[in-house]
């Protein structure tokens, strides 16, 4: 059985081009286009990793990353925290939420399979 991703990401384009990099790879990829009711598609599908967007509408990828950290059931999933922006105190912001690793856009393919197998252990390490 794959492993499985979920993307919760507002924008098309990168939907279409994570979830075509990691399918390719093996993995699963489930997305939520936004911040309201994410929780709920974490709680849902419990992925094996989550890529989460940093803006988003509704609610920000560090309130839904808190929500993910604060849930005893959830929170030692790894998640991948993506943005636009890529300043220092970003990333600051990122580790001291909880975040497993973050990566600024735009990204390239290699970059991107490169952490989620790091943070997952890659598909071919499904049991």
């Amino acid at each position: 059985m794959p492993r499985q991703v979920l993307l919760i990401e507002d924008e098309p384009n990168i939907i279409e081009a994570i979830s075509f990099i990691l399918s390719r790879d093996g993995w699963q990829v489930r997305s939520h286009a936004g911040g309201a009711g994410a929780m709920e598609a974490v709680r849902t599908r419990r992925p094996d990793l989550i890529i989460l967007d940093v803006m988003l509408p509704d609610r920000s990828g560090f309130e839904i990353l808190g929500d993910i950290r604060a849930d005893p059931d959830l929170g030692a999933t790894p998640v991948l925290m993506l943005t636009a922006r890529g300043q220092r105190k970003d990333r600051d912001m990122a580790e001291r939420a909880g975040a497993s690793r973050f990566m600024t856009k735009p990204f390239s393919n290699g970059e991107m399979l490169e952490a989620v197998r790091a943070l997952a252990g890659g598909p071919d390490t499904a049991s």
